[in-house]
């Protein structure tokens, strides 16, 4: 095929077109809970859209930003664990994981005819050389439909590219709203409870001992350790050059499930409404996903108690006590899937 060719036949797949990539945050650029996490619970967001699950496992799970990356990346994210599994049980597993929108996948044309394939591509790095599996799951049915492939890390500790391809699925479609629709598992390792059947890499009800191809001995190795970077997900059945977005857009799309406000953002002033309550107001940067919850960060003269809130602005946050002037407080606002 000529150059010519090539470049139309991406075009019209819309593999050409800017914003290609489903994954937010594929070069692990936006950080807002911090760099490190010594011992994170499963179901921790780490850097900004992807989270850990875990299960079963005797030493502490740690994530870090790990900034010695391939060419063309600054920053990768480095999970490890503290201990060694003395032996791998059944239903210990360690996956890496990013959560769709149903709306943002209306495109695929899941569940019909003309249901779309993807490719997933990225860099990665492992201290065990091994056999993985990386997988996505449908989340609507009520089957749980899922896909899986194995990819092969041939050289331990070092940056390997992986390219696979998901088929498209005819069965199920995805619902069209903001809810989580489909998951994008890079599984790590896992025991018998999810490798013992046989390891189906077409779409399928979920069959738990089918999901991983193998245990990848990466959880009873020593010091274990694994990097990940450049992710992509795209339709079509070639994988295109990582597309590199602004670094204003890629934290607009992940303030849409998290934004973070540190000790002394904002600055209040006004009477007590009533005793205990200063009224002010406050239009965040990017509408979030949905109406989000609220925690308490830090403060320098209270805690952030009572309030109510809408999609787009907070509006009252009550302090236990707080200066004639003013007072300084940090929160945070999650609407993450």
């Amino acid at each position: 095929m000529s150059k010519a060719a090539e470049l139309a036949a991406l075009i019209g797949s819309g593999q050409a077109q800017g914003n290609k990539n489903f994954v937010t945050n594929g070069n692990f650029q936006i950080w807002q809970r911090g760099t490190t996490a010594d011992t994170a619970t499963t179901g921790d967001y780490m850097c900004d859209r992807f989270l850990v699950g875990f299960s079963g496992l005797d030493g502490n799970v740690d994530w870090d930003q790990e900034t010695s990356t391939p060419d063309g990346h600054n920053y990768a994210l480095k999970v490890s664990t503290d201990a060694s599994e003395s032996s791998l049980d059944a239903g210990d597993f360690l996956r890496v994981e990013q959560r769709f929108e149903g709306q943002n996948l209306q495109l695929l044309q899941k569940g019909t005819s003309s249901a779309k394939s993807v490719t997933l591509s990225f860099w990665v790095k492992s201290s065990v050389a091994s056999t993985y599996t990386v997988a996505l799951e449908d989340r609507d049915t009520s089957s749980f439909r899922e896909i899986g492939k194995s990819y092969v890390i041939n050289s331990a500790n070092t940056w390997e590219h992986k390219t696979v391809t998901f088929e498209g699925d005819t069965v199920g479609a995805l619902d069209n709203d903001n809810a989580y629709s489909l998951g994008l598992y890079f599984w790590i390792d896992a025991g018998s409870t999810y490798t013992s059947g046989t390891f189906s890499s077409a779409w399928q009800a979920r069959d738990t001992d089918e999901r991983v191809f193998d245990t990848t001995g990466w959880l009873v190795s020593t010091s274990p350790q694994f990097y990940l970077t450049g992710v992509q997900l795209e339709v079509g059945d070639v994988g295109t050059a990582f597309e590199h977005e602004d670094i204003g857009t890629t934290l607009k799309k992940c303030e849409r499930y998290y934004q973070n406000y540190v000790t002394n953002v904002f600055y209040f002033n006004g009477t007590n409404e009533p005793s205990s309550e200063v009224g002010n107001s406050r239009v965040l940067p990017t509408q979030m996903r949905s109406l989000p919850t609220i925690g308490n960060k830090s403060s320098t003269h209270g805690s952030v108690g009572a309030y109510s809130a809408t999609v787009q602005a907070i509006r009252y946050l009550t302090v236990s006590s707080h200066g004639t002037g003013g007072f300084n407080v940090g929160f945070d606002l999650d609407a993450e899937l």
